[in-house]
This record gives C-alpha cells, sequence and structure tokens, in this order.
C-alpha cells in the first residue's frame, strides 16, 4: 500500500481541490501533511519509501520561482488585458466589428469570433474575454433574432481561445513548465548539453493551429447562416450605427476602434516571433501600449486605474500562490518516489507512446472539468511531461496538445468553466441548455482540430523549425 502513496496524495489533492479549498492553500497543506506522515513513518521504523531529502529543495525553488524572468511576463500580459477591458477598448472594437460585417448574415457572429480572437490574443485569460463578450454582445444577438444556442455557443467557444491564441498566459505558464520538464527529460537520457525550448517557441506553434479554430469556428457560422437564415440574420448598419450612437461614419468608428489595438497585437506578438524580443520584454511593450490607448480614448480616470491595478495584483498573487504550492506537491510527490511509479506505468502500458499520451490527454481533460488551467499546468504537466518527452515527444506538439485540450474540456458540459462564466452573465431567458446545446458543434471542432494535431504534427511544429 505504502509504495502507491503518490497516487494517493494525488487523489487527495483533487478531493480536496473539489471540496472548494483555495487552490495554493490545498496544494501547499495537503503536502505538508503527506509529508509529515512520510516522516513519521520513517521515524517508527516504517519503511513509507519517503526521501526527506527532496524537502531541501524547496528553498532553491522558492528562489527559482521568484528570480524567474519568464513568469515576470504574466503580470504584465494581465495588466495589458485587464488594462483593455476596464478601459472599454474591447466594447469599441466589438462595436467596429459588428458594424463591418453586421449587414451580413451571421455577421454578428463572424465579429464576435474575430474579437473574442483579439481579446484572447491581449487577455488571455478564459474567463475575462467569456464574460466580456457575454455581456456586450450577448443581448446585442438575441436582439437581433439569432437563435440562443449559436449565439451562447459562439461566445463561449472564442471565449476559450485565450488558452491557445498567443501571447496566452497559458502558454506562457506551460512554455515555462515544459522547458523545465524538456530539460529534465534529456538529462534523464543521459544528454548533459541539452536543447531547450522557450515560451517563444510555444507562441509560433500555437499560431498555426489558433487561426485554423478560428477558420473552422467562422466557417460553422456561414454554414448556419446560409443553411437556416433565421438562425443569424443580416441586421441593417445604418441602424444600428444609430443605436450605438456613433457618429461621422463607419471609417472613422474603424479607424479609432479597429486599428490602435490591432496594431498593439501585432507588435507585442511581432516582436516575440520576429526575434525582436523576449516574452517578458513584449508583454512590457504591450503593457505600456494598452495604457497609452486607454489615455488616447480618455477612458482611464484614477477609479479605472485603481480596478485595474488591483484585478492584475489579485491574479498575479493567485498565479505565484499556487505555483509555489504546486513546487511543494512536486517534491513530496517525487519524495515518494512518484516519477518512478509513473515512469513503470507509462512504460507497462499497450500502444507505447501512444497509448500513454492518449491516456495522458484523457486524464488532463477529465481534470479540466474540476481544475483550473493553472492548477493542470503546475501540478499535472510537471509530472508526466518529463516522461513522455523522454519517450520521443516534441515538446512543442505536446505543449500545443494540451492547450488545445483544456480549451476543448473548458467547453464541455456539464463542467465546462466557460459555461459557468457565461450563465453567471447571460439573462435568465436564456436556459442553460441553450448554452449546452451550443456549444456542442465547436466541441467537434475543436475535437478535429487535436485529431489534426495528432496526424500532422506540422502544424504545430513548422513555423518554430523555421526561425
Amino acid at each position: 500500500m505504502l509504495e502507491f502513496m503518490p497516487l494517493v496524495l494525488f487523489v487527495v489533492i483533487c478531493l480536496v481541490l473539489m471540496a472548494g479549498y483555495p487552490v495554493a492553500l490545498s496544494l501547499a497543506g495537503t503536502a505538508l501533511a503527506f509529508a509529515g506522515l512520510g516522516l513519521g513513518l520513517e521515524s517508527l521504523g516504517i519503511d513509507a519509501h519517503f526521501d526527506a531529502g527532496y524537502l531541501g529543495a524547496f528553498p532553491n525553488r522558492l528562489y527559482g520561482i521568484m528570480t524567474n524572468q519568464t513568469l515576470l511576463a504574466v503580470p504584465l500580459f494581465v495588466l495589458m488585458g485587464v488594462l483593455l477591458e476596464k478601459s472599454k477598448v474591447a466594447e469599441t472594437l466589438l462595436e467596429a466589428m459588428a458594424l463591418l460585417f453586421g449587414s451580413l448574415r451571421g455577421g454578428l457572429g463572424i465579429s464576435v469570433t474575430l474579437v473574442g480572437m483579439l481579446l484572447a490574443a491581449s487577455t488571455g485569460i478564459v474567463g475575462a474575454t467569456v464574460v466580456t463578450m457575454g455581456l456586450m454582445s450577448l443581448p446585442t444577438m438575441l436582439k437581433r433574432g439569432y437563435s440562443m444556442p449559436l449565439a451562447t455557443g459562439t461566445i463561449c467557444a472564442t471565449g476559450t481561445l485565450g488558452q491557445i491564441i498567443p501571447p496566452s498566459i497559458a502558454l506562457v505558464l506551460l512554455g515555462d513548465v515544459l522547458s523545465s520538464a524538456y530539460q529534465q527529460a534529456q538529462l534523464s537520457m543521459g544528454i548533459f548539453s541539452p536543447k531547450t525550448v522557450s515560451v517563444g517557441d510555444l507562441f509560433m506553434g500555437a499560431l498555426i493551429p489558433g487561426l485554423v479554430l478560428v477558420v473552422f469556428y467562422i466557417a460553422y457560422v456561414a454554414v448556419i447562416a446560409w443553411w437556416k437564415p433565421s438562425a443569424a440574420p443580416a441586421v441593417d448598419r445604418r441602424e444600428l450605427m444609430e443605436e450605438l450612437g456613433h457618429e461621422g461614419g463607419l471609417g472613422l468608428l474603424l479607424l479609432k476602434g479597429l486599428v490602435p489595438p490591432i496594431v498593439l497585437i501585432v507588435v507585442v506578438l511581432g516582436s516575440i516571433l520576429g526575434g525582436f524580443a523576449t516574452p517578458t520584454e513584449a508583454s512590457a511593450v504591450g503593457a505600456f501600449g494598452a495604457l497609452m490607448l486607454a489615455l488616447a480614448y480618455r477612458r482611464l480616470d484614477l477609479a479605472t486605474l485603481k480596478e485595474v491595478l488591483r484585478s492584475t495584483t489579485h491574479v498575479t498573487t493567485m498565479v505565484f500562490l499556487i505555483l509555489i504550492g504546486a513546487a511543494l506537491f512536486s517534491l513530496v510527490f517525487r519524495a515518494y518516489g512518484g516519477e518512478e511509479l509513473v515512469t513503470e506505468v507509462f512504460e507497462g502500458m499497450p500502444g507505447g507512446v501512444v497509448g500513454a499520451t492518449l491516456i495522458v490527454m484523457l486524464v488532463i481533460f477529465l481534470l479540466g472539468f474540476i481544475l483550473d488551467f493553472i492548477e493542470i499546468t503546475f501540478v499535472v504537466v510537471p509530472i508526466v511531461g518529463p516522461i513522455l518527452l523522454a519517450m520521443g515527444l516534441d515538446p512543442i506538439w505536446l505543449g500545443i496538445m494540451i492547450a488545445i485540450n483544456l480549451q476543448t474540456s473548458f467547453l464541455t458540459p456539464p463542467f465546462g468553466f466557460a459555461l459557468f462564466y457565461l450563465r453567471g452573465v447571460a439573462p435568465d431567458s436564456v436556459p442553460t441548455s441553450a448554452i449546452y446545446r451550443g456549444v456542442m458543434p465547436f466541441i467537434v471542432l475543436q475535437l478535429a482540430m487535436l485529431l489534426a494535431l495528432a496526424f500532422f504534427p506540422g502544424l504545430a511544429t513548422w513555423l518554430p523549425d523555421q526561425f
């Protein structure tokens, strides 16, 4: 029984998190309790298979987290996204897109998809994007005669693009974890001058799959609009212009609402992909650019600035506390021999690396119902990542597969996080069943993307290989 203590630890962690306790404290507290149990059993002369020497590495882990330059991008990208959201730059962007495409059948759905893509590239947080799009676009879509399933499904699906469209916070965290896992895997194979994989590599790898998903979404909305026009009717542009209260014509609104945010995102992402800046440096440029946009639009007063800084601090402290708790959990898991146990399980699994990958993807998909991407990135990936990478998987491909897998689990009823976020801001007249029906086609599209990546890994690896 004691040799299976790592699995018991993992199950207990999941149960504690499902009970609703704070994530960071749950990770650290459960790990400390199991460490105390191991030390207590060893002191009684019972072999608990616990190596207390691993705990001595915790101060170094803590110092490494606090001095990690890559993780500095997290608060800056969060600041950039919250500034664009709170200063209503995103609202102006949606209005401009709606006026540009609204006169087409399905035009509002296409607008929501494109704005969701841009918001994903700026906020990188699923909850923020779904809530923002739900508040801004759902009432308009329903008022214009869009079917409830199509409207809610489009908003939920585009909101989850924050998982995969760079510069995504999920990719920043995943890239940092996979970088360590890749080096660990190579060292375990006797390679003492290991290659590295960076957050920028993961950004490049995510670009093509992310854009393909956007094309899938737009194509689906267009097909529905063609097949069933009443589900996605066209909007009179002049009427919409009057309703929104804009004067000066469509060209002025597009120049004001569309061009600046796109330029900002292109500069941030282009500087990373072009090798001119690291993700951390580009995040600083993005935060400064978002601040300048908010000032230029005259939507940044002292109260808004306080709210922006409070939200940024809240998200940042949450991420780092979870990372510290996950580091302690990882050390205790390894102290019980968890890494060796997982390696033995994977090596004895039928199907070899393919079977192991399928099982890991299924476990991550199911955990996505109860855990956020941060917990999965910090708890699960450090355990399975080095083993899968040592079996020959490409780290960039694995990272993109995990990101899209989590994106799909966030959409899947009845526990998908995106569904809860939209349910919280949707009018009472929108039944939960309509939200569930609406996301089903988008889940199929995301599964199709996962299959495409499985059979054509070059979708994720081709662009990084060019640089």
